[in-house]
């Protein structure tokens, strides 16, 4: 079955392949980009239908002004520029925080978490295959949450119930031993962390 798991990633990139040709260019990359203002009304009508699109045009078009006064900026420019020191520091901290905050770990170790608590061989690929589909159904979810609470208390949240957890997880993995039913709550621990991963970082 895994095979075809795998392989089944392939079709999505298949009906892309297929499928792509036929849409349109976008209307800012025709516009901006190219400097094709009539392939960018084409483009508007494919997407959105007849009628009057100069709003979006003006859009588009004060979006490449901005652009065009906008200096790029090279990674050592970026580095040395005071203005964004802070905006940098915070990217560097996110990204850092989410290679550390223990979601391999817990890949990596919740097949021997799920042998351990006595579940049969042949379930076991597919409770990790449940806890995939968790990481999915949660960061489905973050996108309707992130608009009502912002990204700032689900970082902040996500981060902090990631850290309860692994705590309790690290309990209940030094009980094991000594109460049968650490087992299982390690395995409810490991879909929670997975869960608040999803819906924070």
């Amino acid at each position: 079955l895994w095979p075809w798991l795998l392989a089944s990633s392939g079709l999505s990139a298949l009906v892309q392949l297929v499928t792509l040709p036929f849409f349109p260019d976008s209307p800012s990359y025709l516009l901006i980009q190219k400097g094709n203002e009539e392939a960018c009304r084409k483009a508007i009508r494919k997407l959105w239908g007849e009628g009057d699109h100069q709003a979006e045009i003006d859009d588009i078009m004060k979006e490449k002004g901005a652009m065009a006064s906008t200096k790029t900026l090279r990674v050592l420019e970026v580095i040395k520029e005071r203005s964004l020191r802070w905006q940098l520091y915070i990217l560097v901290i996110v990204m850092t925080t989410l290679q550390l905050c223990g979601i391999n770990a817990i890949y990596f170790y919740s097949f021997e978490v799920f042998h351990t608590a006595k579940f049969e061989e042949y379930l076991i690929p597919y409770v990790s295959l449940g806890v995939g589909l968790c990481e999915c159904l949660s960061s489905i979810l973050c996108s309707t949450l992130i608009d009502r609470f912002g990204r700032k208390v689900l970082l902040w949240g996500g981060y902090l119930l990631m850290s309860s957890v692994l705590a309790l997880l690290t309990t209940t993995l030094s009980l094991q031993h000594r109460f049968f039913w650490m087992h299982y709550f390690s395995v409810i621990l490991i879909f929670l962390f997975v869960v608040f991963f999803g819906i924070g970082p």
